[in-house]
């Protein structure tokens, strides 16, 4: 019997022993999983700063001036004295009309001078009556003003300082009023138009400046200034248009260059975070940030962002200054969760 009674109690010594062990276990695990529930993040505390407001358009580079050269009647051409890729002055010859025609005018004019002096005497000693010299006078003006357009179209010269763009005829030729003999453009200053958002028209003045680039000339930036403002709003794209100038006193920019124009519309007071703060709620275009509140749990809140300035972007609405995101271990987190900060 004594023996019998040894091994049952060593028995339930074994049982009670199995069972506080299984206790220990479980009650550690639970610990272990509550302690993992807790995700652990990294916060940084952002403040209001001073943010331009800055939007880019494209657009294409125009010739400031851009003049077309032929004469009002048709003709032969004489002489053409320059070609594509020239520059030229305002006033600089740039081709001759064959003069047949303007010396045969001349002649009249000459002979129609002659008649008119000759009919003026015949008229103060009364020998013609005021009608007749009034058409003999009107009849010289006549010619007049036939030879004095013909000399101004005999000999073209540009009207302004430019470059020549295209020439469609060679000397010989036979101009048919069909295209301009000259295309000339000028190119010091340059402009562009460039389209913007209609909610911007309030923010834009003359003289604003402007800063633009081209793709063909990398690394170069050119500064520009607003000089005209279109009054109305294109309906269909919800813009207006403004008129930029820019000096290119190097020639650098030319007509047909695509080109970027950032406009500066001032600056706002904004709160600024950093982009790896900002969550994208799925299926949705909006954003939202993580807020650690002083009791340790985090806030979802939506946020309106404005500008990205590289690696930060101006919030416009939903945060505070001085307020604290979550900038990383944003994966296992949910509202209201109990967060441990990353010291």
């Amino acid at each position: 019997m004594k023996t019998i009674f040894r091994i049952m109690s060593a028995a339930a010594a074994v049982v009670l022993t199995a069972g506080c062990g299984n206790s220990n276990t479980k009650t550690a695990g639970k610990t272990v999983a509550a302690e993992e529930i807790i995700p652990t993040v990294s916060v940084q505390q952002v403040h209001m700063q001073e943010v331009p407001q800055l939007a880019t358009y494209t657009s294409t580079i125009q010739a400031y001036v851009k003049n077309n050269i032929a004469p009002q009647t048709a003709g032969r051409i004489s002489k053409i004295l320059v070609d594509i890729g020239d520059f030229v002055k305002k006033g600089q010859v740039v081709a001759e009309m064959d003069q047949t025609q303007l010396a045969q005018v001349e002649l009249q004019l000459k002979n129609n001078e002659t008649e008119l002096n000759r009919m003026r005497e015949l008229y103060e000693v009364g020998g013609l009556s005021k009608s007749d010299l009034d058409a003999i006078e009107m009849a010289y003006n006549v010619s007049r003003t036939q030879y004095e357009n013909l000399k101004e179209n005999a000999t073209l010269v540009s009207p302004i300082n430019g470059v020549i763009t295209a020439r469609n005829y060679d000397a010989g030729d036979m101009y048919a009023m069909s295209a301009p003999i000259y295309t000339v453009e000028q190119i010091v200053p340059v402009k562009m138009l460039v389209g913007i958002s209609e909610t911007d028209y309030s923010k834009v003045s003359k003289g604003d400046s402007v800063e633009i680039v081209a793709d063909a000339l990398p690394g170069k930036t050119f500064t520009g200034k607003i000089r005209k403002i279109y009054p109305t709003v294109d309906p269909a794209t919800r813009t207006f248009t403004v008129e930029v100038v820019i000096d290119n006193n190097y020639s650098t920019l030319r007509p047909g260059m695509f080109v970027r124009a950032t406009v500066k519309f001032g600056s706002n007071n904004s709160v600024v975070i950093p982009d790896v703060a900002v969550v994208k709620q799925q299926g949705s275009g909006e954003r939202f940030v993580y807020v650690l509140n002083e009791d340790g749990t985090v806030t979802y809140q939506k946020v309106v962002l404005g500008r990205r300035m590289g690696a930060e972007y101006e919030v416009l609405e939903g945060l505070c200054d001085g307020a604290k995101v979550v900038v990383g271990g944003q994966i296992r987190l949910k509202d209201g969760i109990k967060v441990t900060v990353n010291e």
